[in-house]
Protein backbone atom coordinates (compact mmCIF):
# COMPACT_ATOMS: atom_id res chain seq x y z
CA UNK A 1 0.00 0.00 0.00
CA UNK A 2 0.95 4.03 -0.37
CA UNK A 3 0.98 6.50 2.34
CA UNK A 4 -2.77 7.24 1.21
CA UNK A 5 -3.92 3.37 2.06
CA UNK A 6 -4.48 1.81 -1.69
CA UNK A 7 -3.11 -1.38 -2.47
CA UNK A 8 -0.34 -1.40 -4.83
CA UNK A 9 -0.46 -3.47 -7.70
CA UNK A 10 3.22 -4.54 -7.98
CA UNK A 11 3.74 -5.05 -4.57
CA UNK A 12 3.89 -8.99 -4.03
CA UNK A 13 1.71 -10.59 -1.32
CA UNK A 14 3.06 -13.34 1.40
CA UNK A 15 0.67 -16.13 1.78
CA UNK A 16 2.63 -18.68 3.53
CA UNK A 17 4.91 -18.68 6.38
CA UNK A 18 7.28 -21.70 7.69
CA UNK A 19 9.06 -21.40 10.61
CA UNK A 20 11.86 -23.67 12.41
CA UNK A 21 13.71 -21.81 15.57
CA UNK A 22 14.68 -22.99 19.01
CA UNK A 23 11.80 -21.65 20.19
CA UNK A 24 9.35 -23.72 17.93
CA UNK A 25 9.35 -25.98 15.03
CA UNK A 26 6.31 -24.12 12.86
CA UNK A 27 4.83 -20.85 12.71
CA UNK A 28 2.53 -20.88 15.66
CA UNK A 29 4.23 -22.50 18.26
CA UNK A 30 7.15 -20.40 17.72
CA UNK A 31 4.78 -16.79 17.38
CA UNK A 32 3.20 -18.33 20.78
CA UNK A 33 6.88 -18.59 22.31
CA UNK A 34 7.62 -15.13 20.93
CA UNK A 35 4.72 -13.53 22.74
CA UNK A 36 4.90 -15.44 26.00
CA UNK A 37 8.82 -14.60 25.97
CA UNK A 38 10.17 -17.73 26.36
CA UNK A 39 13.68 -18.14 25.39
CA UNK A 40 14.96 -20.90 23.77
CA UNK A 41 18.76 -19.84 24.20
CA UNK A 42 20.78 -22.34 26.51
CA UNK A 43 24.21 -24.32 26.71
CA UNK A 44 25.17 -25.75 23.31
CA UNK A 45 24.39 -29.52 22.73
CA UNK A 46 25.36 -30.44 19.50
CA UNK A 47 28.86 -30.41 20.78
CA UNK A 48 30.97 -30.02 23.50
CA UNK A 49 31.50 -26.30 24.02
CA UNK A 50 33.57 -26.39 27.31
CA UNK A 51 37.26 -25.14 25.96
CA UNK A 52 35.45 -22.53 23.99
CA UNK A 53 35.05 -18.76 25.55
CA UNK A 54 31.49 -18.28 24.20
CA UNK A 55 28.73 -21.70 25.03
CA UNK A 56 25.44 -20.41 24.63
CA UNK A 57 23.37 -20.54 21.67
CA UNK A 58 19.86 -20.48 20.12
CA UNK A 59 20.29 -24.66 19.69
CA UNK A 60 16.92 -26.54 17.60
CA UNK A 61 16.67 -29.17 19.85
CA UNK A 62 13.86 -31.70 19.18
CA UNK A 63 13.56 -31.57 14.96
CA UNK A 64 13.43 -35.39 13.79
CA UNK A 65 14.06 -34.43 10.45
CA UNK A 66 13.01 -38.17 9.51
CA UNK A 67 9.04 -36.85 10.87
CA UNK A 68 10.01 -34.05 8.38
CA UNK A 69 11.36 -35.34 5.21
CA UNK A 70 11.22 -38.46 3.00
CA UNK A 71 14.24 -41.26 3.46
CA UNK A 72 16.26 -39.80 -0.28
CA UNK A 73 16.26 -36.41 1.23
CA UNK A 74 17.41 -37.62 4.20
CA UNK A 75 20.83 -39.06 2.35
CA UNK A 76 21.22 -36.33 0.11
CA UNK A 77 21.15 -33.37 2.77
CA UNK A 78 23.09 -31.82 5.58
CA UNK A 79 21.61 -30.34 8.84
CA UNK A 80 20.92 -26.89 7.79
CA UNK A 81 19.33 -28.11 4.30
CA UNK A 82 16.88 -30.60 6.09
CA UNK A 83 15.74 -27.38 8.14
CA UNK A 84 15.15 -25.53 5.11
CA UNK A 85 13.04 -27.99 3.33
CA UNK A 86 11.10 -28.63 6.10
CA UNK A 87 10.34 -24.57 6.56
CA UNK A 88 9.83 -24.50 2.67
CA UNK A 89 7.04 -27.41 2.77
CA UNK A 90 5.59 -25.84 5.78
CA UNK A 91 4.87 -22.25 4.00
CA UNK A 92 3.72 -24.18 0.95
CA UNK A 93 1.16 -26.07 2.74
CA UNK A 94 0.06 -22.98 4.70
CA UNK A 95 -0.32 -21.01 1.32
CA UNK A 96 -2.00 -24.06 -0.09
CA UNK A 97 0.09 -24.42 -2.90
CA UNK A 98 -0.08 -27.26 -5.32
CA UNK A 99 3.25 -26.92 -7.17
CA UNK A 100 1.91 -29.36 -9.39
CA UNK A 101 -0.87 -27.38 -10.74
CA UNK A 102 1.12 -24.30 -11.35
CA UNK A 103 3.48 -24.19 -14.81
CA UNK A 104 7.37 -25.02 -13.43
CA UNK A 105 8.83 -22.08 -14.24
CA UNK A 106 6.25 -20.00 -12.86
CA UNK A 107 7.40 -20.78 -8.95
CA UNK A 108 11.27 -19.42 -8.53
CA UNK A 109 13.79 -19.87 -5.24
CA UNK A 110 15.32 -16.88 -3.70
CA UNK A 111 16.83 -17.75 -0.27
CA UNK A 112 20.06 -16.16 2.18
CA UNK A 113 22.97 -18.42 3.14
CA UNK A 114 25.67 -17.51 5.22
CA UNK A 115 27.12 -19.64 7.69
CA UNK A 116 25.58 -22.97 7.22
CA UNK A 117 28.43 -24.35 4.89
CA UNK A 118 30.37 -24.78 7.44
CA UNK A 119 28.50 -27.78 9.15
CA UNK A 120 28.87 -29.16 5.88
CA UNK A 121 32.58 -28.66 5.62
CA UNK A 122 32.87 -29.61 8.94
CA UNK A 123 31.79 -33.05 8.03
CA UNK A 124 34.20 -33.48 5.31
CA UNK A 125 36.54 -32.76 7.27
CA UNK A 126 35.78 -35.23 10.27
CA UNK A 127 35.52 -38.12 6.42
CA UNK A 128 39.29 -36.57 5.58
CA UNK A 129 40.66 -37.49 9.17
CA UNK A 130 39.01 -40.44 9.96
CA UNK A 131 39.62 -42.07 6.20
CA UNK A 132 41.76 -39.92 4.64
CA UNK A 133 40.54 -40.25 0.47
CA UNK A 134 39.27 -37.58 -2.07
CA UNK A 135 36.69 -35.74 -0.39
CA UNK A 136 34.88 -32.61 -1.18
CA UNK A 137 37.47 -29.42 0.18
CA UNK A 138 36.03 -27.52 2.75
CA UNK A 139 36.01 -24.22 0.70
CA UNK A 140 34.20 -26.24 -2.40
CA UNK A 141 31.49 -26.80 0.36
CA UNK A 142 30.67 -23.76 0.77
CA UNK A 143 30.17 -23.24 -3.01
CA UNK A 144 28.00 -26.99 -2.89
CA UNK A 145 26.08 -25.93 0.13
CA UNK A 146 25.05 -22.37 -1.12
CA UNK A 147 23.70 -23.71 -4.46
CA UNK A 148 21.88 -26.74 -2.64
CA UNK A 149 20.01 -25.34 -0.22
CA UNK A 150 17.89 -23.28 -2.94
CA UNK A 151 18.81 -26.34 -5.06
CA UNK A 152 16.46 -28.79 -2.88
CA UNK A 153 13.92 -26.38 -2.69
CA UNK A 154 13.63 -26.50 -6.21
CA UNK A 155 14.08 -29.86 -6.99
CA UNK A 156 11.54 -31.24 -4.97
CA UNK A 157 9.11 -28.89 -5.88
CA UNK A 158 9.58 -28.90 -9.26
CA UNK A 159 10.17 -25.04 -9.72
CA UNK A 160 12.25 -24.15 -12.19
CA UNK A 161 11.75 -20.50 -12.46
CA UNK A 162 14.36 -17.73 -11.37
CA UNK A 163 16.68 -18.75 -8.43
CA UNK A 164 19.18 -17.88 -6.83
CA UNK A 165 21.16 -17.10 -3.18
CA UNK A 166 22.33 -14.00 -1.19
CA UNK A 167 25.16 -14.17 0.53
CA UNK A 168 25.09 -10.88 2.91
CA UNK A 169 25.38 -12.37 6.33
CA UNK A 170 21.99 -11.13 8.57
CA UNK A 171 21.50 -8.97 5.77
CA UNK A 172 20.77 -12.05 3.65
CA UNK A 173 17.16 -12.98 4.32
CA UNK A 174 16.11 -9.01 3.56
CA UNK A 175 17.89 -9.46 0.77
CA UNK A 176 16.50 -12.51 -0.75
CA UNK A 177 12.91 -10.89 0.13
CA UNK A 178 14.46 -8.12 -1.97
CA UNK A 179 15.42 -9.87 -4.56
CA UNK A 180 12.18 -12.47 -4.95
CA UNK A 181 10.03 -9.24 -5.20
CA UNK A 182 11.93 -8.07 -8.64
CA UNK A 183 11.61 -11.40 -10.19
CA UNK A 184 7.46 -11.47 -9.62
CA UNK A 185 7.57 -8.02 -10.65
CA UNK A 186 9.36 -9.36 -14.08
CA UNK A 187 6.30 -11.80 -14.51
CA UNK A 188 7.33 -14.74 -11.79
CA UNK A 189 4.10 -15.41 -10.26
CA UNK A 190 5.09 -17.49 -7.01
CA UNK A 191 8.58 -17.18 -5.25
CA UNK A 192 9.74 -19.17 -2.08
CA UNK A 193 12.07 -16.83 -0.64
CA UNK A 194 13.22 -15.97 3.42
CA UNK A 195 16.18 -18.40 4.55
CA UNK A 196 17.25 -20.71 6.99
CA UNK A 197 21.12 -20.95 8.64
CA UNK A 198 23.17 -21.78 11.59
CA UNK A 199 26.56 -23.70 12.05
CA UNK A 200 26.58 -25.04 15.39
CA UNK A 201 29.78 -27.23 14.78
CA UNK A 202 33.48 -26.91 16.16
CA UNK A 203 34.55 -25.25 12.75
CA UNK A 204 31.80 -23.07 12.45
CA UNK A 205 31.55 -21.82 16.24
CA UNK A 206 35.45 -20.99 15.82
CA UNK A 207 34.49 -18.71 13.18
CA UNK A 208 31.92 -17.12 14.82
CA UNK A 209 34.64 -16.36 17.80
CA UNK A 210 36.68 -14.98 15.28
CA UNK A 211 34.30 -12.05 15.01
CA UNK A 212 34.98 -11.29 18.82
CA UNK A 213 31.33 -10.37 18.71
CA UNK A 214 30.11 -13.13 20.10
CA UNK A 215 28.82 -13.38 24.55
CA UNK A 216 31.35 -14.71 26.59
CA UNK A 217 28.35 -14.90 29.28
CA UNK A 218 27.31 -18.27 30.52
CA UNK A 219 23.88 -16.92 31.80
CA UNK A 220 21.17 -17.28 28.87
CA UNK A 221 19.50 -14.50 30.78
CA UNK A 222 22.46 -12.21 30.45
CA UNK A 223 24.48 -13.05 27.40
CA UNK A 224 21.95 -10.99 24.34
CA UNK A 225 20.62 -7.56 25.94
CA UNK A 226 20.83 -5.55 22.60
CA UNK A 227 20.36 -1.52 23.79
CA UNK A 228 21.28 -2.82 27.13
CA UNK A 229 23.98 -0.89 28.72
CA UNK A 230 25.17 -4.32 30.00
CA UNK A 231 25.74 -5.22 26.07
CA UNK A 232 28.55 -7.18 25.29
CA UNK A 233 27.63 -9.06 22.43
CA UNK A 234 25.48 -11.51 20.88
CA UNK A 235 23.91 -14.66 21.41
CA UNK A 236 24.07 -17.24 17.55
CA UNK A 237 21.17 -19.42 16.64
CA UNK A 238 19.96 -21.60 14.05
CA UNK A 239 17.10 -21.65 11.81
CA UNK A 240 14.94 -19.01 10.11
CA UNK A 241 11.56 -18.72 7.93
CA UNK A 242 10.86 -19.25 3.86
CA UNK A 243 8.14 -17.64 2.88
CA UNK A 244 5.86 -17.77 -0.12
CA UNK A 245 5.61 -14.60 -1.80
CA UNK A 246 2.95 -14.46 -4.94
CA UNK A 247 1.82 -11.71 -7.22
CA UNK A 248 -1.23 -10.13 -5.94
CA UNK A 249 -3.23 -11.28 -9.23
CA UNK A 250 -2.01 -14.77 -8.96
CA UNK A 251 -2.79 -15.24 -5.34
CA UNK A 252 -5.99 -13.84 -6.29
CA UNK A 253 -6.55 -16.07 -9.36
CA UNK A 254 -5.84 -19.66 -7.49
CA UNK A 255 -7.85 -18.29 -3.97
CA UNK A 256 -5.22 -18.34 -1.87
CA UNK A 257 -6.66 -18.88 1.80
CA UNK A 258 -4.57 -15.73 3.65
CA UNK A 259 -2.73 -12.78 2.85
CA UNK A 260 -0.79 -12.51 5.96
CA UNK A 261 0.29 -9.01 4.43
CA UNK A 262 2.38 -7.12 1.19
CA UNK A 263 5.90 -6.68 0.61
CA UNK A 264 5.98 -2.60 0.23
CA UNK A 265 8.97 -1.31 0.91
CA UNK A 266 12.94 -2.70 0.29
CA UNK A 267 15.99 -1.13 0.19
CA UNK A 268 19.68 -1.99 0.72
CA UNK A 269 22.87 0.27 1.67
CA UNK A 270 26.64 -0.09 2.26
CA UNK A 271 28.71 1.07 5.09
CA UNK A 272 31.34 3.02 4.18
CA UNK A 273 35.21 2.18 5.20
CA UNK A 274 35.57 3.47 8.58
CA UNK A 275 38.31 5.70 7.64
CA UNK A 276 35.72 7.53 4.98
CA UNK A 277 34.48 10.07 7.85
CA UNK A 278 30.68 9.12 6.58
CA UNK A 279 27.84 7.73 8.70
CA UNK A 280 26.94 4.01 8.72
CA UNK A 281 24.10 3.09 5.70
CA UNK A 282 21.57 2.00 8.06
CA UNK A 283 19.50 5.39 8.02
CA UNK A 284 19.44 5.45 4.39
CA UNK A 285 18.33 2.35 4.19
CA UNK A 286 15.61 2.66 6.56
CA UNK A 287 14.37 6.42 4.54
CA UNK A 288 15.07 4.25 0.95
CA UNK A 289 12.58 1.86 2.08
CA UNK A 290 10.26 3.96 3.16
CA UNK A 291 9.99 6.22 -0.06
CA UNK A 292 10.07 2.47 -2.00
CA UNK A 293 7.02 1.79 0.04
CA UNK A 294 5.19 5.46 -0.31
CA UNK A 295 4.81 5.54 3.26
CA UNK A 296 6.32 8.56 5.24
CA UNK A 297 7.70 7.98 8.89
CA UNK A 298 4.95 8.78 10.76
CA UNK A 299 2.86 5.72 9.45
CA UNK A 300 5.56 3.05 10.62
CA UNK A 301 3.87 1.52 13.96
CA UNK A 302 6.45 -0.95 14.80
CA UNK A 303 10.31 -1.79 14.46
CA UNK A 304 11.72 -4.95 14.20
CA UNK A 305 15.46 -3.76 15.18
CA UNK A 306 18.32 -5.28 14.02
CA UNK A 307 19.41 -5.49 17.68
CA UNK A 308 23.10 -6.37 17.46
CA UNK A 309 23.97 -6.55 20.72
CA UNK A 310 27.47 -4.80 20.87
CA UNK A 311 27.20 -1.18 22.59
CA UNK A 312 28.83 0.55 19.03
CA UNK A 313 26.30 -1.44 16.64
CA UNK A 314 23.27 -0.84 19.15
CA UNK A 315 24.29 2.97 19.68
CA UNK A 316 24.23 3.74 15.56
CA UNK A 317 20.98 2.01 15.02
CA UNK A 318 19.41 4.09 18.07
CA UNK A 319 20.43 7.15 16.30
CA UNK A 320 19.17 5.68 13.31
CA UNK A 321 16.14 5.27 14.46
CA UNK A 322 15.71 8.32 16.99
CA UNK A 323 17.01 10.72 13.13
CA UNK A 324 13.73 8.90 11.17
CA UNK A 325 11.40 8.72 13.25
CA UNK A 326 11.66 10.88 16.10
CA UNK A 327 12.99 10.19 19.76
CA UNK A 328 10.43 7.26 21.49
CA UNK A 329 7.76 7.52 18.47
CA UNK A 330 7.87 4.49 17.20
CA UNK A 331 7.77 1.28 18.89
CA UNK A 332 10.53 -1.06 18.52
CA UNK A 333 11.17 -4.62 19.66
CA UNK A 334 13.49 -7.65 19.23
CA UNK A 335 12.76 -10.87 19.60
CA UNK A 336 15.35 -12.51 18.28
CA UNK A 337 16.25 -12.31 22.06
CA UNK A 338 14.94 -15.42 22.19
CA UNK A 339 16.21 -17.23 19.29
CA UNK A 340 19.65 -15.83 19.10
CA UNK A 341 20.91 -14.10 16.29
CA UNK A 342 20.29 -16.29 12.88
CA UNK A 343 22.28 -14.95 10.48
CA UNK A 344 20.69 -15.39 7.09
CA UNK A 345 18.09 -17.13 8.49
CA UNK A 346 16.93 -13.64 10.59
CA UNK A 347 15.59 -11.37 8.13
CA UNK A 348 12.99 -14.15 6.87
CA UNK A 349 11.88 -14.83 10.64
CA UNK A 350 11.52 -11.01 11.32
CA UNK A 351 9.58 -10.24 8.58
CA UNK A 352 7.06 -13.27 9.56
CA UNK A 353 7.09 -12.11 13.49
CA UNK A 354 6.27 -8.75 11.70
CA UNK A 355 3.37 -10.53 9.54
CA UNK A 356 1.99 -12.56 12.59
CA UNK A 357 2.20 -9.36 14.59
CA UNK A 358 -0.26 -7.31 11.99
CA UNK A 359 -2.43 -10.06 11.64
CA UNK A 360 -3.05 -10.39 15.51
CA UNK A 361 -2.04 -6.53 16.60
CA UNK A 362 0.51 -7.33 19.41
CA UNK A 363 4.05 -6.55 19.14
CA UNK A 364 6.18 -9.57 21.06
CA UNK A 365 9.00 -8.06 23.47
CA UNK A 366 12.54 -7.72 23.52
CA UNK A 367 13.64 -10.15 26.51
CA UNK A 368 16.27 -9.47 29.28
CA UNK A 369 16.92 -6.30 28.75
CA UNK A 370 16.85 -4.19 32.09
CA UNK A 371 18.27 -0.53 31.78
CA UNK A 372 19.21 1.11 28.67
CA UNK A 373 22.65 2.17 27.51
CA UNK A 374 23.51 5.89 26.97
CA UNK A 375 22.00 7.07 23.73
CA UNK A 376 19.93 4.21 23.67
CA UNK A 377 17.54 5.23 26.33
CA UNK A 378 14.47 7.49 23.96
CA UNK A 379 14.41 4.29 22.07
CA UNK A 380 10.80 3.09 22.73
CA UNK A 381 11.95 -0.38 23.61
CA UNK A 382 8.88 -2.81 24.23
CA UNK A 383 10.24 -5.09 27.31
CA UNK A 384 9.42 -7.89 29.23
CA UNK A 385 5.69 -8.24 27.77
CA UNK A 386 3.51 -8.12 24.89
CA UNK A 387 2.11 -5.04 23.98
CA UNK A 388 -1.52 -5.13 22.13
CA UNK A 389 -1.12 -1.73 19.57
CA UNK A 390 -3.26 -0.81 16.18
CA UNK A 391 -0.73 -2.28 13.61
CA UNK A 392 -0.97 -1.74 9.64
CA UNK A 393 2.61 -1.59 9.13
CA UNK A 394 6.37 -2.45 10.11
CA UNK A 395 9.52 -1.93 9.16
CA UNK A 396 12.04 -5.31 9.38
CA UNK A 397 15.87 -4.17 9.54
CA UNK A 398 19.29 -6.31 9.52
CA UNK A 399 23.15 -5.49 9.12
CA UNK A 400 25.40 -8.20 8.28
CA UNK A 401 29.33 -8.34 9.19
CA UNK A 402 30.89 -6.10 6.28
CA UNK A 403 28.60 -3.46 6.13
CA UNK A 404 25.98 -4.83 5.09
CA UNK A 405 22.59 -2.64 5.16
CA UNK A 406 19.02 -4.16 4.73
CA UNK A 407 15.13 -2.78 5.17
CA UNK A 408 11.88 -3.94 4.48
CA UNK A 409 8.45 -2.53 5.08
CA UNK A 410 5.34 -4.92 5.41
CA UNK A 411 1.84 -4.04 5.68
CA UNK A 412 -1.23 -5.90 6.80
CA UNK A 413 -3.72 -7.58 4.35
Amino acid sequence: MNAQGEQRADAPVVTGLGVVAATGLDAETYWKAALDGRSGIGRIGRFDPAQYPSRLAGEIRDFDPAAHLPDRLLAQTDHVTRFSLTAAAQALADAAVDPAALGDYDMGVVTASSAGGFEFGQKELEKLWSKGGDHVSAYQSFAWFYAVNTGQISIRHGMRGPSGVLVTDQAGGLDAIGQARRHLRAGTALAITGGVDGSLCPWGWIGQLATGHISESDDPARAYLPFDRDADGFVPGEGGAILVVEQREAAERRAAPRVYGEISGYAATFDPAPDRGRPPGLRRAIELALADAGCPAAEIDVVFADAAGLPELDLAEAEALNGVFGAGRVPVTAPKTMTGRLAAGAGGLDVATALLALRDQVIPPTVNVGTLADGCRDLDLVLDAARPAPLRRALVLARGIGGFNAAVVVTAA
